[in-house]
């Protein structure tokens, strides 16, 4: 026994030096016992702290599986993009059947009259800032949409189109871009044939599967307003001889393939001018036609929705660079001029906005509702917008919000969706396809698109 005793003690007595060789100087002889009992019983209860790199290893190798995972999936989606872009698009061969079809003297069995538009539903939407898109107006009409909208500016007796001055171009005109395409489109849409001999009423409109649909043109007019009115009224006189715009004629409402509506700068002195025809009507303010719209209004009218210029003496004062001419600084009833959506050409005693000479109630979402906290919508702002689309649609008008936003795309579809829900006529859209398709549920892509 006494002979183990010392082959024991030989073999841990080199340990104990090299455990006394790396005991710190000023260490405690506790510590120095805990170290040694360490290392003498490696298999013993004593705690022992994971390494700090062990701990970010643990860290950093998840994180960089994810972000190596969604770079996988992003590049898919980019290849899958190039692959698809090299295939005609549906706006491709639409566009080049608008263009064509007209000018091709071959018999197809499969092709009639009035079938470019064929295949093609309509969409309550409305194309924002058109004139941006591949093909202005023929886009919109291929995605479905029944609206596009049209920034005009005067110069030298001619209406331009663009977004600001510095994008103006000669050729891109309102005649171009819009009066003379839907001029050919719905004389396409209304042809005389040996069986069709006579123009049949009401006339048709741009879309084939629906007829009766009429197509909106708004035009915002950017420079001043009684100037650039009188000349987008003759340059639609084309349109109206042929009795293609919709109507007023000082009983009824004549719906026609075209209806013309005149935002921005356009007076509503002048388009309430004449009481017994008009065929421009007004971009109405939506937010002026109750009083109560925040605390949400019942559904029995009230007398400040019933007269909605109540609001429009602190309207008029809150708009910015009012233009009055000289000769009418002494009259109280004088028009405001160039001041915007809803408000040009208006006075306190301006009668009050109807289907009569108004189509579109239009406001912006941000300044009207507000943007949505934790992407949902509060009572208090939905109460809001109710309270709006009733007092529009009590006065036979379309509900129309622009200014919504645009992203993330998961929010700016929840939103489409409860406005849709909610009532709103027509949808101020960027996004074409997105709008028209109406699949609005939440996708992993609008994480990160």
């Amino acid at each position: 026994m006494r002979g183990l005793g010392l082959i024991a003690g030989l073999i841990v007595a080199p340990r104990d030096k090299r455990a006394e060789a790396a005991r710190p100087l000023l260490g405690s002889s506790s510590s120095s016992a805990s170290s040694s009992s360490a290392t003498l019983y490696p298999n013993s209860s004593v705690r022992q702290f994971p390494k700090p790199r062990f701990l970010l290893r643990c860290l950093l190798y998840p994180i960089a599986g994810f972000l190596i995972m969604l770079g996988i999936v992003q590049f898919i989606s980019i290849a899958c993009g190039i692959v698809i872009a090299f295939f005609p698009s549906e706006l491709d061969r639409a566009t080049e059947r608008w263009q064509s079809h007209s000018t091709t003297q071959s018999i197809d069995l499969s092709h009639w009259p009035t079938d470019a538009s064929r295949d093609i539903i309509p969409v309550a939407c409305h194309s924002h800032n058109d004139y941006w898109r591949p093909v202005p107006l023929f886009s919109a009409i291929q995605a479905g949409c029944i609206g596009v909208e049209a920034d005009v500016w005067l110069f030298d007796e001619e209406l331009y189109v663009g977004h600001t001055t510095s994008a103006l171009t000669p050729k891109r005109t309102l005649r171009s871009l819009y009066i003379d395409p839907l001029l050919r489109v719905l004389e396409q849409q209304n042809p005389l044939t040996e069986f069709h001999p006579h123009r049949q009423r009401p006339l048709q409109g741009v879309f084939d599967t629906d007829p009766a649909q009429t197509l909106v043109l708004l035009i915002d007019i950017k420079t001043d307003g009684q100037d650039t009115w009188n000349q987008v009224a003759a340059q639609l006189t084309p349109l109206r001889e042929r009795g293609y715009l919709t109507y007023f004629n000082g009983t009824a409402l004549i719906p026609g393939p075209l209806t013309v509506v005149g935002t921005g700068n356009t007076p509503f002195s002048l388009v309430t001018a004449n009481t017994t025809y008009r065929d421009i009507f007004f971009d109405a303010p939506l937010n002026l036609l109750t009083e109560n719209a925040a605390e949400g209004a019942t559904d029995a009218a009230s007398p400040s929705e019933q007269q909605s210029h109540d609001q429009l003496p602190q309207a008029l004062a809150a708009a910015p660079a009012i233009t009055v001419r000289d000769d009418e600084t002494d009259n109280p009833t004088t028009p405001a001029e160039n001041v915007g959506q809803g408000l040009s050409g208006v006075t306190p005693q301006s009668e009050s906005f109807d289907w009569t000479n108004s189509y579109y109630a239009s406001v912006s979402f941000k300044k009207s509702i507000g943007s949505p906290r934790a992407f949902r919508l509060s009572d208090q702002q939905i109460d809001r917008i109710r309270a709006q689309i009733r007092a529009a649609h009590r006065r036979g008008l379309k509900v129309r919000y622009w200014g919504l936003p645009s992203w993330p795309r998961s929010l700016r579809n929840h939103l489409w969706a409860v406005l849709v829900q909610e009532g709103v006529d027509i949808l101020n859209v960027d996004d074409l396809q997105s709008a028209t398709r109406q699949d609005w549920r939440p996708k992993l892509s609008d994480l990160w698109s």
